[in-house]
C-alpha cells in the first residue's frame, strides 16, 4: 500500500529516504564520543631523563697492522724485518686487544703462495679475525 505524494502518474518514488541513514550515524557518533576518552587513558610511566652531555665517547680507531713477504720469503711488520716466530707473538698479543686491528697482508708478485698462506694461517691461529690481502690497483 503505497502512497502516492502528490505524483499522479503513480509510478514509483525517485527520492532517497535518509531516514534510516541519519539514525545510523548518530548512533555510531554517541558510540564514538563515549569510547574515544577511554582509549586515550594509558599507564602512567615516568621515563628517565637521558643526558647525552656526559656520556661522549670518542670512537676508538686502530690502525691495521701490514704484514710483507718478500719474494724471498723474508717477512715485514710494518716495513720492519721480523721473524715468524716473532710475528706469532706479537699476533698473539694483537689478538687480545679491543678493538681487534686488522691485519693487511702484502705479498711480492714472484712470491709463492705457499709463504704468504702460512702467514694467513699463524695469523688466524692466533685469533686475528680480519685478515686481507693487499694489492695495487690494475692500470688500463
Amino acid at each position: 500500500m503505497a502512497f502516492s505524494s502528490g505524483n499522479e502518474s503513480g509510478g514509483p518514488m525517485a527520492e532517497i529516504n535518509v531516514t534510516p541513514l541519519v539514525d545510523v550515524m548518530l548512533v555510531l557518533l554517541i558510540i564514538f564520543m563515549i569510547t574515544a576518552p577511554l582509549m586515550s587513558h594509558k599507564v602512567k610511566v615516568e621515563l628517565p631523563q637521558a643526558n647525552l652531555d656526559v656520556i661522549k665517547e670518542t670512537p676508538i680507531t686502530v690502525q691495521p697492522i701490514t704484514i710483507t713477504v718478500s719474494d724471498a720469503g723474508n717477512l715485514y711488520w710494518n716495513d720492519q724485518p721480523i721473524t715468524k716466530d716473532q710475528i706469532e707473538s706479537r699476533l698473539s698479543v694483537e689478538a687480545q686487544k679491543t678493538p681487534q686491528p686488522a691485519i693487511n697482508v702484502r705479498g711480492d708478485r714472484t712470491t709463492k703462495y705457499r709463504v704468504v698462506q702460512q702467514v694467513v694461517q699463524v695469523a688466524q691461529n692466533q685469533g686475528m679475525r680480519k685478515v686481507g690481502f693487499v694489492a695495487e690497483k690494475e692500470r688500463p
